[in-house]
């Protein structure tokens, strides 16, 4: 009896095993099958075309069009919108060389980051509405100085003309139709009444939604179709300074918006008296130190003018070199060098004040120099002989 018992339980040990051996068996058949995972497909390889393989071909310059709805990158000339951002991951190496090698062509000094090149490839379609000038003056020249730029040049572009003054000139605007503005600064000649005309200026520019913006003086004439010329050579969304320095180095100041003026920064500026234009893109840039009466707080603590404090913004702060020219002119230098054969070439023009009224431009017109003491007549005759003013030529007699 006993041993039956015994036989029964090692048949039943036996059994059990065998079906949990069956069961692990059959458990991965039961199992559905496994889904497949679905790997991330690899990147697809661009291969560099030949021209940017070579290291002597120029790498195409990407900028963006700031302030404006999305982003449009520029490639060789070419525009493409963007919804989004765009991020682009480049070396420090390869940053340092492409700057290195827009600085000697630029003739700046390498790690600065350069402006548009004259002649490059990005091309900038524009009209005389495309631009704003800004001319900066003052109410005691309003008959001596505005109403010659608005008998001449200005009449040629009056809707792109902005004349900043510091009283108002009603009487002027309604008999001309230029566009004068009352900036409520000071008429002094000061650092402070200057740098107040520059904020306005500079406020109604960025309202102004144009491309490109030029400031002159009232003793500047700017030759409009040289004006064309030169700033489409640049496309509004670079960053361009372009002017003409009065000194032949570089200004130096105390460093006083980006430390505790301890140390001193040096930078070049175009001149305001020769004229000098921003693009766009630069120009909204500078809106921390620039807009909204940033200006001014930002001239006072560098204790500088309006053009020197413009400087200071761009090549200081936003380490944008200038674009030098000698195309803008002031009466600062002997306008009498100036060859005759490349006057109407130039992009502006000056004239002597009241200690040297000899030093206009050599020109031969038909407006003696008794009649025409500036040379702006006769400059705008040459330029538009159809003006109604003009000395019309006396016709031949045939014998």
């Amino acid at each position: 009896m006993h041993i039956a018992s015994v036989g029964v339980s090692k048949f039943c040990f036996l059994f059990s095993l065998a079906f949990c051996g069956l069961l692990l068996l059959l458990i991965p058949a039961l199992q559905p099958p496994a889904r497949q995972v679905d790997l991330p497909q690899p990147r697809p390889q661009i291969k560099p075309t030949q021209a940017a393989q070579s290291h002597h071909t120029r790498v195409p310059a990407v900028s963006f069009h700031a302030g404006e709805t999305g982003l449009a990158t520029r490639l060789n000339g070419s525009s493409v919108g963007l919804g989004g951002s765009v991020e682009t991951e480049v070396t420090r190496t390869d940053k340092r060389g492409v700057d290195t090698q827009k600085s000697q062509e630029r003739g700046a000094l390498p790690g600065r980051k350069a402006g548009g090149l004259l002649g490059s490839t990005s091309h900038d379609p524009l009209d005389l509405k495309d631009i704003f000038i800004a001319v900066k003056t003052t109410r005691k020249y309003h008959k001596s100085r505005l109403e010659l730029l608005i008998q001449t040049w200005v009449s040629r572009a009056k809707e792109q003309t902005f004349m900043f003054t510091d009283g108002e000139e009603n009487e002027l605007r309604t008999r001309t139709g230029a566009n004068i503005i009352n900036t409520n600064c000071s008429a002094a000649h000061t650092r402070q009444a200057l740098c107040c005309k520059m904020s306005v200026e500079y406020d109604k520019f960025i309202e102004s939604q144009k491309k490109w913006f030029c400031h002159v003086d009232d003793d500047n004439y700017v030759i409009l179709p040289s004006l064309l010329r030169v700033l489409s050579s640049y496309h509004h969304s670079q960053d361009v300074y372009l002017g003409r320095p009065s000194l032949d180095h570089p200004i130096e100041a105390a460093e006083k918006v980006r430390s505790d003026g301890s140390v001193s920064v040096k930078f070049w500026f175009a001149t305001g008296g020769a004229g000098f234009c921003i693009s766009r893109g630069l120009a909204l840039k500078m809106s921390p130190w620039a807009s909204l009466g940033n200006f001014i707080s930002t001239a006072e603590k560098i204790r500088l003018p309006d053009d020197c404090t413009i400087g200071y913004i761009i090549e200081a702060l936003l380490e944008v070199s200038l674009t030098h020219t000698h195309l803008f002119h002031s009466h600062l230098e002997n306008l009498q060098k100036l060859p005759t054969d490349s006057v109407l070439e130039q992009v502006t023009l000056s004239y002597g004040g009241f200690e040297n009224r000899r030093n206009v431009v050599s020109i031969v017109g038909g407006l003696s120099l008794a009649e025409d003491p500036t040379r702006f007549k006769t400059i705008h005759c040459l330029l538009y002989p159809d003006t109604d003013w003009c000395p019309k030529p006396k016709p031949r007699h045939n014998i």
